[in-house]
């Protein structure tokens, strides 16, 4: 009975859909297809469109919980879960912020970054265990990732954050998700059918990164973490960090090469406080501590 009851729920479902009009691509060129793909696969930017409200909203709260000491949690299974890990994994780099500060989390835990989990979608009972481990807190937002929008690990997630008071967002691709109903702010991307039916990792996973990309982005925008769209936070973790953080630092300043390698040494590498200390005169620790002050604004600090 539970058997039929999924089936006819999946059968509801726009990501389960199947696109009449590509029935034959096992028969055209590959070219044709890879039009076709190509073609669909454009329709993704304007689904997200009428979402950008919520998700402004929501990364507005993102900072606001950045601001009192909370985090960004993302919790998927699957696909949804690898693009969340993907994410948080990503703004330490890009924005100098401390990895605990977002956190993606996958149903199976990490070796399900790169093997399928049997079952690890149903857990629900491990998605409460998973943000119990965290330390869950009302400080915190926890951003439900599931392209059906039903998936029971991730609808056990949100609802865990609303029991502890933690903002909740949910990331779906059907309207009217499941996950959006119980979340404190719904963003339901309506990608309809895949170019192979069901395979949600396609249009739907270019929704969710689309999503994530500018959840981070902006939030991290809104706590000060950029000077316009320049990435002065960057960590020269490599070689061609170290290149852009010279680069960001003469970029801004305009001066010379050796005031900028002075500057950063200076900084200890830090482009924000290089920054300030050529534009204000400032010593690197005095530089430093207005930053602080100012709540990490650059903008502030040099006007």
């Amino acid at each position: 009975m539970h058997h039929d009851l999924l089936r006819d729920e999946l059968k509801s479902l726009t990501t389960e859909a199947a696109d009449a009009s590509l029935d034959d691509i096992d028969l055209v060129s590959t070219l044709e297809a890879a039009q076709r793909m190509n073609a669909g696969d454009r329709s993704v930017p304007a689904a997200v469109e009428p979402c950008l409200p919520a998700i402004a909203l929501a990364a507005d709260s993102i900072a606001a919980a950045f601001a009192r000491g909370g985090r960004l949690i993302y919790v998927g299974a699957g696909t949804p879960g690898r693009l969340g890990v993907l994410d948080a994994s990503e703004c330490p780099p890009t924005f100098g912020s401390d990895p605990s500060q977002v956190v993606g989390v996958i149903a199976g835990g990490d070796v399900a970054l790169t093997t399928a989990i049997e079952g690890a979608e149903d857990d629900e009972a491990a998605a409460v265990r998973d943000l119990d481990t965290l330390g869950l807190t009302a400080d915190d937002v926890v951003v439900g990732i599931s392209a059906s929008g039903r998936t029971p690990y991730v609808i056990a997630a949100i609802l865990e954050a609303r029991r502890r008071s933690a903002l909740s967002v949910s990331i779906a691709c059907n309207p009217d998700s499941a996950a959006g109903r119980e979340a404190d702010i719904a963003i339901d991307v309506v990608v309809g059918p895949e170019f192979i039916a069901g395979s949600t990792r396609l249009k739907a996973g270019t929704a969710q990164k689309l999503v994530l990309n500018m959840l981070t982005t902006l939030a991290m925008v809104r706590s000060n973490k950029t000077y316009g769209n320049r990435m002065v936070d960057v960590r020269a973790t490599n070689a061609k960090l170290a290149a852009r953080s010279f680069s960001l630092v003469q970029d801004v300043t305009g001066a010379d090469d050796p005031v900028v390698s002075s500057a950063l040494a200076e900084a200890d590498g830090e482009v924000k406080t290089a920054i300030a200390v050529i534009l204000t005169g400032l010593s690197a620790p005095s530089a430093r501590q207005r930053l602080a002050d100012a709540g990490g604004s650059l903008r502030a600090v040099i006007s």
